[in-house]
Parts: structure tokens; sequence; C-alpha cells
């Protein structure tokens, strides 16, 4: 599992493995039953605090992609691919989201938000 960290990010350092894990998860990176570190081995991997990777791993186990067994550890859950689905619509929404709210916030209309999401699809599709 690899997961850099960074200061210099705008996320908090808990948000930022939290990101990386849930894309690790969602991308097969990591298959269901695998065990993840423990958190004082993660915190000093990343050389963070216990808090940092404990509350990650609390919003990853809330989220539903993690499940941490006491005593033994936390380990990669099995999604369906419904919820599956679910999570990553659930996150593409909030990304959208704060685009949109940012985009709105600088004085920028409905239409042309709509025309900029729509061209910067156009090209993805153009890409595969």
């Amino acid at each position: 599992m690899n997961i850099l960290i960074s200061s210099q990010n705008p996320s908090p350092l808990y948000q930022q493995i939290v990101d990386q894990i849930q894309r690790q998860i969602l991308c097969g990176e990591l298959a269901p039953g695998t065990a993840l570190p423990s958190i004082r081995e993660l915190a000093r991997d990343l050389l963070t605090s216990v808090i940092t990777v404990k509350r990650a791993y609390m919003e990853l186990e809330r989220s539903g992609l993690i499940i941490t067994r006491s005593g033994v550890g936390s380990f990669v859950v099995d999604l369906k691919d419904s919820d599956r689905k679910k999570v990553l619509e659930q996150e593409g929404r909030l990304v959208l989201q704060a685009a949109v709210d940012k985009a709105w916030s600088m004085g920028l209309s409905a239409a042309t938000i709509r025309s900029l999401v729509a061209s910067m699809l156009s090209e993805k599709e153009l890409e595969e």
C-alpha cells in the first residue's frame, strides 16, 4: 500500500489518507480481505500521529470500506458492485459539488458551468 501525505496539501492529513486508501480500494488495488497496516505502523511510516491515522481508519470504517476487529486489525471489506458504485457516485458528487460551488462563487452562470462541464466530458470521451 502506497500512501503519500503532505503538509503542503490543503486537505487535512487524515483526509489525504482516507482519499488514497479509498481510491486504492475502489480501483481494486487493495483486494477484499487485505489487511491494512496497524494504526501505529502507518503513523510511524507516514511520520504522523496515531490520532490522525485512527481518524482516517474511523472514516473508512464509517463509509463501509474497511472493518476493524479489535486486537486483530483492519481489513478491506468485500464490496458488492452496487455498493462500490454507490460510494463512487457519492465521492464524485462531492468533488463536482465543490467545483460547481467554486465556479458559482466566481460569478459563472449555470449555463456557463454546464457548458464547461459538457466540453470537458467531450474531451475525455475523445481521449478514450
